[in-house]
């Protein structure tokens, strides 16, 4: 049971206002690799392009499931939930007015995640013991780093093969910050997937990803093949770090 994903010379955007401009990009077989840059730079249209949400107007989006081949573009986002991809959007995108438990039953629609529903849920419940102390509780009236929690789990309902999270760290104290980030790490290593990060809290960021890249301006500026190869690099100083 294995994913990756291959995105090649992809160009996107709303309208007439182009975004993403030739972005080349690949996770392999149980890589984090992290998706860098600050806010406006291209990272969630990006994410929406592999999804469905966004239809880009040139290159390739191939995932590769479990041995087969699928290219992305032009298929449905729930058809593209249902191949193993999930999702966890900036911002959560919760159901306010539903409860913890139907949250993360709504995550649990695709046919395959439908037989371990009970067993998913269990192991929610045991990363995320808040969740299983509030399962009644509405999702909307939840601290944002509750929701977060929320938000993975759902994501993590439809027994996905390959994780895309966009933003983990947007609104939340840096101690949940620091939580979310090994929380990632803890269900990537549980789940054998792979995981495609878009985060602007690069020191946060490079913690658990194997390599990475950073997007400026829609364009990739530069690809690390490691995180010390991310860490040393000029542009990260320039962008991140006021060197």
């Amino acid at each position: 049971m294995a994913a990756s994903l291959s995105i090649t010379g992809l160009d996107a955007g709303y309208g007439a206002v182009r975004i993403l401009h030739d972005v080349s990009l690949f996770v392999a077989e149980g890589e984090t690799v992290a998706l860098l840059g600050t806010n406006g730079n291209g990272k969630s249209t990006l994410m929406k392009s592999i999804m469905g949400i966004v239809r880009p107007t040139a290159g390739s989006i191939v995932a590769t499931i479990d041995g087969a081949v699928h290219e992305l573009i032009g298929m449905s986002a729930e058809a593209i939930v249902d191949l193993g991809i999930g999702f966890v959007p900036e911002g959560r995108r919760l159901f306010p007015r539903l409860t913890v438990m139907e949250n993360l039953l709504m995550g649990a629609f695709r046919k395959k995640a439908r037989p371990v529903i009970q067993q998913n849920l269990a192991f929610c419940f045991e990363v995320f013991p808040r969740l299983a102390e509030r399962r009644k509780q509405l999702a909307g009236s939840m601290s944002g780093g509750e929701q977060q929690m929320l938000a993975l789990g759902r994501a993590l309902m439809s027994a996905p093969r390959l994780l895309l999270i966009d933003e983990p760290s947007v609104g939340l104290a840096p101690l949940l910050v620091t939580r979310t980030i090994d929380k990632i790490q803890e269900l990537k290593n549980s789940f054998q997937l792979a995981v495609l990060m878009a985060e602007q809290n690069f020191t946060q960021a490079i913690r658990i990803a194997d390599r990475g890249y950073v997007i400026v301006h829609g364009h990739i500026a530069f690809e690390g093949g490691s995180a010390d190869e991310l860490n040393n690099n000029e542009l990260i100083r320039e962008f991140y770090l006021g060197a």
